[in-house]
């Protein structure tokens, strides 16, 4: 049972260690992929796809119903011609926000730059500033050695009502981060949006602090705004100054089928300055200001800007500042997801994964047609979880892993056309090589398919090579040799040593042989596996060892019959055939060898002789067989009284003899002649019938009677007869 156990344990062993060099010979690949998918990210080379993957999934993601706190009030061409300048008078500016303040707004975002006045009215436009408290103005930064700033009204500047144009492109001329913060020699400035979307949230008692998590990153009720890193996402040393954040642009339902007005509620200056606008679109919510005509360039790109077919379509630049207000409430009010990216390590994992997904697939379906569809089918699936989990606000790394997938794919293509070139070079040698030996020989791939076979292996076992090539050991014999040469062929594959075994099989014509197979595993330069196996026929030489055992084992059966019977017959001569006590001849024998002993060791012996009284009595009352039955009782208990080391002997019909060996003293045998008489005056029961017997006996002690045998023999017998003279049942010594 344990040999069983071990032998397991060692198969399964060697079965996880063959799977772990297969598994890391796929990850060394996948690992060498990853890599070069890295080495290509980190210089700049998938920004780009990435960035676009990215739109996609924008305008691919369900529309969203939006909360109504946000309107737009569109300077567009009409009110530009019904004022008649640009930029607007100051007069008209003042009476348009005055007009929406009476109509209660949380906040007033002016989306346009007013660091000089423009008359008519520009001190009723600055009465205007300083009087309504909720309204904030933009400006225009520069953190550089440009002078390239806009500042905003003084007025405004003064009460901290100012915000800047908080918009950053990236490369490729879009916007898709959002910046909050911004420090100008260590002075800190608020974002446009920022100070809009906090007066908003303040009546709701929501305020900046720091996140409970890091200690660092900006939390807003729910929300906690992680601060954008020069790597995340699909970027490659970008900008990080400030505190930014990649924004997750929402996706307003359209309100009818024209997909240009899917953006926030917008009226125009010219409606609200004749009255023609209902309170509801202000009241309580933020009101931005600013201009969509296309005379005036204020417009942005932004992801939904893209379009498969066709010109990308800008948005102004207050709708942009509605997308980031938008954004921001949300998440600190509706626990609206915010765009989070992975750490660097979970991102390598994922690459990795991808490419293993591509090593696993094109090595599974090694038809180029299927694994075209199954890398085609992976690469859907990969995409559909990238778009999902946008949706939960995670930006997944989708074209790094699709390079992952199609490269690992084409690069295990290259290596399993490598390895199939040199098994056909690998083939045609073994072929050339083994035709020359007589031995049969057979050659096996890793699926145990014969692969090579030279011709005294086909003639051997009785079938054309044509029919054996890619073929197993389970499509030509019975399934119980199969499983033989199965499990010595995985042995050799999973230990990679040599080995020789005994198997049987049956071959074409159904005769059975013998063979010895010895299997040993080769490699060829591409990695390929070869299982050799050389086979030679034993049947002769097994049929002589069998004949061989077989007599062997009579011979054996035959000596123990001998010495079983050379056993009885040495017992029969030597045992009392009644009573099973050594008989006269044994005991002489014992008596001498005891006598040697005794006077080597300088000790005593006693002799017993031993005479029953009254026992023909007994044969002429109750017959002849009771009185053997008789006589073995005896043997018994005298058996049962002595030790272990003495020797109780029945000379004949009622005499006995005991050899007591090693006695410290005389008066030890007197003991043991006293516990012989007490034993032997119990009551015998016989067939019913209750019979008493005593004995009469003579003891004689060496050397104190004398040192020969038959002389202690000859004295014990006349001190046996002077015990029954004295009236039996007694003992007497010489």
């Amino acid at each position: 049972m344990d040999k069983q156990v071990s032998e397991h344990l060692l198969k399964s062993v060697l079965a996880v260690k063959k799977r772990l060099y297969k598994a890391g010979k796929k990850s060394l690949t996948a690992i060498s992929v990853t890599a070069f998918i890295l080495l290509l990210r980190s210089l700049g080379f998938l920004q780009s796809s990435e960035w676009t993957a990215l739109d996609y999934f924008f305008q691919l993601r369900p529309s969203e119903s939006l909360p109504e706190r946000i309107t737009i009030v569109a300077i567009d061409e009409a009110s530009l011609r019904e004022a008649d300048s640009w930029p607007i008078p100051d007069r008209d500016l003042a009476e348009l926000i005055q007009k929406i303040q009476q109509h209660r707004p949380r906040a007033i975002g002016l989306d346009i730059y007013r660091d000089l006045p423009v008359e008519p009215g520009h001190q009723e436009l600055l009465n205007t500033f300083r009087s309504i408290s909720n309204l904030v103005g933009i400006e225009l930064l520069s953190n550089d050695d440009k002078n390239t700033s806009v500042a905003p009204p003084l007025i405004l500047h003064q009460q901290d009502k100012v915000g800047f144009n908080n918009v950053l492109y990236d490369a490729d001329g879009k916007v898709r981060r959002n910046i909050l913060y911004w420090h100008i020699k260590d002075v800190p400035h608020v974002s446009f949006s920022l100070k809009l979307a906090l007066l908003y949230l303040k009546p709701e008692g929501i305020t900046p602090k720091k996140a409970d998590s890091d200690g660092k990153s900006l939390q807003l009720g729910n929300a906690v705004f992680n601060r954008f890193q020069s790597h995340d996402g699909g970027y490659v040393g970008a900008d990080d100054r400030g505190y930014q954040i990649i924004s997750n642009f929402p996706k307003a339902k359209c309100k009818n089928s024209k997909e240009y007005d899917c953006h926030f509620p917008t009226v125009s200056m010219r409606d609200v300055l004749n009255k023609n606008v209902s309170e509801s679109l202000f009241k309580d919510r933020i009101v931005l200001i600013g201009s969509t005509a296309a005379s005036v360039p204020d417009s942005a790109l932004i992801p939904y800007s893209s379009r498969l077919i066709g010109t990308a379509k800008p948005v102004a630049g207050v709708e942009l500042q509605a997308y980031f207000i938008s954004e921001l409430l949300s998440a600190a009010l509706d626990r609206r997801p915010l765009l989070k990216v992975w750490t660097d390590f979970v991102e390598y994992a994922w690459i990795f994964a991808c490419a293993y997904v591509g090593i696993l697939t094109k090595q599974r379906m090694q038809r180029t047609s299927i694994s075209f569809l199954m890398i085609l089918l992976s690469a859907i699936v990969l995409t559909g979880t990238a778009d999902l989990a946008l949706f939960f606000g995670w930006w997944i790394p989708i074209v790094p892993g699709l390079f992952a997938l199609c490269g690992s794919a084409t690069a295990m293509t290259y290596q399993m056309a490598h390895r199939q070139e040199e098994l056909k070079r690998s083939k045609e040698f073994l072929h050339q090589v083994i035709n020359t030996i007589p031995d049969p020989i057979f050659v096996k791939n890793e699926k145990h398919q014969w692969i090579v076979l030279n011709e005294a292996y086909c003639k051997f076992i009785g079938h054309p090579k044509e029919a054996l090539l890619e073929k197993s050991d389970y499509d030509f014999f019975p399934k119980h040799e199969a499983d033989v040469f199965r499990a010595s062929d995985e042995l050799i594959f999973q230990n990679q040593k040599p080995q020789e075994s005994e198997e049987e099989f049956t071959d074409a014509s159904g005769n059975t042989h013998t063979i010895a197979t010895k299997r040993s595993l080769h490699k060829d330069a591409a990695g390929n596996f070869f299982l050799v196996g050389v086979i030679r026929d034993i049947t002769k030489r097994k049929l002589i060892e069998e004949e061989l055992r077989r007599s062997a084992t009579e011979l054996f059966r035959i000596n123990q019959e001998l010495k079983v019977k050379e056993d009885s017959l040495r017992y029969m001569a030597y045992h009392d055939p009644l009573t099973g006590l050594p008989n006269r001849k044994f005991f002489l024998e014992q008596l001498q060898e005891s006598l040697e002993w005794a006077r080597n060791n300088n000790l005593l012996l006693g002799l017993l002789f031993i005479d029953l009284d009254g026992f023909k009595q007994i044969n002429d009352t109750l017959g002849h067989d009771m009185g053997d039955r008789l006589l073995v009782t005896v043997a018994q208990r005298l058996n049962n009284t002595l030790r272990s080391g003495d020797t109780v002997a029945r000379l004949g019909g009622d005499e006995f003899t005991v050899i007591v060996r090693a006695i410290p003293k005389v008066q030890a045998t007197a003991r043991v002649a006293e516990k012989i008489l007490a034993i032997l005056t119990e009551p015998i029961v016989l067939e019913g019938h209750i019979t008493t017997i005593s004995a009469s006996i003579g003891i004689s002690i060496y050397p104190n009677d004398s040192h020969d045998s038959e002389t202690l023999i000859g004295q014990a017998d006349t001190a046996m007869y002077r015990a029954k003279l004295l009236g039996k049942n007694r003992y007497e010594f010489v």
